[in-house]
């Protein structure tokens, strides 16, 4: 599936490190380019062309990004990463709680939806409860959140999916869950996005991020939440600064030649047949999973009834990072280690080594998956 579209895949390797970034779509580093050739290089806010053809590129961008996650154009602001993104609203919407304040984040998520909230939520004398996934399926049905929930509850963090298992949450469940008890829900859409159409209304959700860098694009991060809370909030920033949001939210000058990519990587998204990328994606991983479980030297990790194109194992007596070099090797790309799923690696008793991952994105086909398990099963022993 549109294999051809992208320029880094001609190498011969088969890249299973999707989930870490994918591969960029031509369309993308073509809008780069032209961006930057185009003499419109100006920072935004001037009178003259070139600043309101980056205006124009700004308000673009926001536009396509919240029809693509089901928000509203003023509820769109670009940051650098997640992580980063992530670390500007906690701290922000964090400082504005109580002592005795609690805060609910998952032990499946990636540690850029849990250590900004744990951090920030020390320094307002705020509580932090974990949601702990089903031990054996590592599921993480409503229930779990419920366990936690209080009536002092402000926030829940949760992913819309692992990024390291590929468990897809009960988020319809979570949120409603969430809102019965008054809290806001904050989801981390980035392993989630390439793979399934997130709509922040249909959902119901306060606040969804992502990174154009998982879909196609660049390393820029995309948080959409419900207008009212950027406007609610007030971040820190430069006196000259915009006090308008979501302006007010986004720090320094933005990467105006990434946006290019960023609008191009989302339209790209909303032609995708979805329905159909799933189907393809699922086979994929049905094929790994089926050929992984009847390797007897392999361990897999995780067994959700909906997941995420995602899975995880380790290789009797064979430490992951000899794995991914053996399968390196063979021009196969995966990675090793915990991905930042901090809380999890634990949960699995994986510390420090954590295990071998392997990602299926709608570029991928049979011959990627193929390869993998050939290389794992001459690991044997």
């Amino acid at each position: 599936m549109n294999r051809d579209r992208f320029p880094g895949l001609k190498d011969g390797w088969a890249r299973l490190d999707g989930a870490a970034g994918s591969q960029v779509l031509d369309s993308v580093i073509e809008a780069m380019a032209d961006f930057m050739r185009s003499g419109a290089m100006a920072n935004h806010g001037g009178v003259f062309k070139a600043a309101q053809q980056t205006d124009e590129l700004v308000e673009s961008t926001r536009k396509a990004c919240a029809t693509l996650l089901g928000g509203e154009p003023e509820g769109i602001f670009f940051g650098p990463s997640f992580t980063a993104t992530t670390m500007r609203f906690s701290a922000t919407v964090v400082r504005e709680l109580q002592p005795g304040d609690e805060i609910v984040c998952t032990r499946l998520d990636h540690d850029s939806n849990v250590r900004p909230w744990v951090i920030a939520a020390e320094r307002a004398g705020v509580t932090v409860k974990f949601a702990e996934p089903t031990p054996d399926t590592l599921e993480l049905p409503a229930s779990a959140v419920e366990a936690v929930l209080s009536e002092r509850t402000k926030w829940v963090a949760v992913t819309a999916a692992s990024n390291a298992i590929g468990t897809v949450p009960d988020l319809e469940g979570i949120v409603a869950a969430a809102h019965r008890v008054g809290a806001r829900v904050y989801i981390d859409a980035v392993h989630a996005t390439p793979h399934r159409r997130y709509d922040l209304a249909t959902l119901g959700a306060d606040v969804l991020a992502c990174s154009a860098y998982k879909w196609f694009g660049p390393h820029v991060s995309v948080l959409c939440a419900r207008p009212e809370i950027l406007d609610e909030f007030h971040p820190d920033k430069l006196n000259p600064a915009p006090d308008e949001a979501p302006d007010r939210w986004e720090l320094g000058t933005l990467p105006f030649e990434s946006l290019a990519g960023v609008r191009a990587a989302a339209e790209y998204m909303l032609e995708l047949d979805f329905e159909q990328v799933r189907a393809h994606e699922e086979q994929l991983m049905r094929q790994a999973l089926d050929g992984l479980r009847a390797m007897d030297h392999v361990t897999l990790y995780g067994d959700a009834p909906d997941r995420a194109p995602t899975l995880m194992f380790t290789v009797k007596n064979v430490p992951p990072t000899a794995v991914a070099k053996a399968l390196a090797e063979r021009e196969i790309a995966v990675w090793n280690g915990n991905y930042y799923a901090w809380e999890l690696e634990r949960v699995l008793g994986l510390a420090p080594h954590g295990g071998i991952r392997a990602g299926f994105l709608h570029y991928n086909d049979a011959s990627d998956t193929e390869r993998l398990l050939a290389a794992v099963a001459e690991l044997a022993g």
